[in-house]
């Protein structure tokens, strides 16, 4: 009898604790190197009420997701609340800074000036979910989320909405 994969969502993501974040890419493949648009959430402070926050106001203020693009092998971040592609990435496979295992490296240290100090590492965690975590001169800092085939301009849009006014107490307006 296989093994029950059970799909998970970056919303989920949000509720873990980050020993059950580490456990879980420790647990994970790299998966195959995302092509196109993404959508992204941060996962900032996981397990808590903080999480709940970062999530959508990082989304709506700051950063949206990458944009893979297979045939140069790199992405850009889709950043500021327009969504504007920029800061881009070497993306290719190597070990893990984390365990030392497969994942897939999204390098800014040749692409970027603002970010050269900057690595972030992936491995797909559910069926076109990939959980990140970014590494700053080698120190692992936050994780994040990216799922794959998101639509650019009105999923990011309606997920942060949805996020804030849930947390406002709003209903769905």
């Amino acid at each position: 009898m296989g093994a029950i994969q059970l799909t998970l969502t970056a919303r989920a993501l949000l509720d873990m604790s980050q020993p059950q974040l580490d456990e879980l890419f420790r647990a994970s493949g790299a998966g195959v190197i995302p092509v196109g648009d993404t959508v992204g959430t941060v996962v900032f402070r996981p397990g808590g009420g903080i999480a709940e926050v970062a999530a959508p106001l990082s989304s709506v203020l700051a950063w949206q997701g990458k944009v893979f693009d297979p045939a140069s092998r790199t992405l850009r971040n889709k950043i500021t609340p327009l969504g504007i592609e920029a800061i881009k990435a070497k993306v290719y496979e190597a070990p893990s800074w984390f365990d030392d295992q497969p994942c897939i490296v999204l390098d800014y240290s040749k692409t970027s000036f603002v970010a050269r100090m900057v690595r972030d590492e992936i491995r797909e965690v559910s069926p076109g979910l990939y959980l990140g975590i970014v590494f700053l001169s080698r120190k692992k800092t936050i994780n994040f989320a990216l799922r794959a085939n998101g639509s650019k301009s009105s999923s990011r849009w309606q997920l942060a909405k949805a996020r804030l006014d849930k947390l406002l107490g709003r209903g769905n307006r």
